[in-house]
């Protein structure tokens, strides 16, 4: 099946891709420039496509993303400490983004004629964001079914949507995803800032798969904390 990926750079896209890559025809990868507050994920996305020998291709939403103001990802809005599935982290959402990057990806792939668009939206993301959710995976595939209707046939592929993030992790280690070439952090210093929502999740995923983390943080404690709180 030929397959485009959306990929952020983050550990959930770039090991897609890699899966993507192993198991199907990896057409290319697609990202998103919709104005977060830093645009360091980028650059893994693009060395992900150069690594597995694809085209990348970043577009550019960033007047689209202005107006889905509110979220710490693109207003200077403080990012939250503390697990992902903390209350606090609804403060990252940012409305819609999922749908309109997947009708964006819809129309390149059937342009292309590409037989999937490939996304990572994964179990853990169920909580906070909406359009992560496997019913929403469901309506956009019907949507779409009638949008192309008699021009293209596209498939939401979506293999992670009722998987954990340590799932992926031992998905990725199966593929070779190189994880030290990914990126999660909110916050977008030199290194991962371990405190975050996504430094949290990532720094648990790996120790929930058995697996060792070779990304830097900048606290690598804080996340057994804010683990039992959450589960407390």
């Amino acid at each position: 099946m030929k397959t485009i990926v959306i990929c952020s750079g983050g550990l959930d896209s770039v090991s897609l891709a890699h899966k993507v890559a192993a198991e199907q025809t990896l057409t290319g990868l697609v990202s998103f420039d919709y104005g977060q507050r830093h645009s360091k994920e980028l650059g893994f996305a693009a060395a992900c496509a150069q690594r597995l020998g694809v085209p990348h291709q970043i577009i550019d939403i960033r007047d689209i993303g202005r107006q889905l103001s509110g979220s710490a990802l693109t207003d200077d809005v403080a990012v939250p400490d503390g697990h992902y599935a903390e209350e606090s982290m609804r403060i990252t959402v940012v409305p819609n983004r999922n749908a309109i990057m997947l009708t964006i990806a819809f129309g390149v792939a059937a342009a292309r004629h590409d037989e999937a668009v490939g996304v990572a939206v994964h179990g853990g993301d169920h909580f906070i964001y909406p359009d992560c959710r496997p019913d929403f995976i469901d309506a956009f595939q019907a949507m779409q079914n009638h949008a192309l209707d008699g021009y293209a046939d596209v498939r939401l592929y979506a293999p992670f949507v009722n998987i954990s993030k340590a799932d992926i992790v031992t998905e990725g280690a199966r593929h070779l995803t190189p994880f030290d070439q990914t990126w999660s952090c909110y916050k977008g210093g030199d290194v991962h800032c371990g405190r975050c929502g996504t430094c949290v999740e990532r720094r648990e995923a790996f120790d929930l798969a058995r697996l060792q983390d070779p990304t830097e943080y900048a606290d690598s404690d804080f996340w057994r904390a804010a683990v039992q709180a959450r589960h407390a």
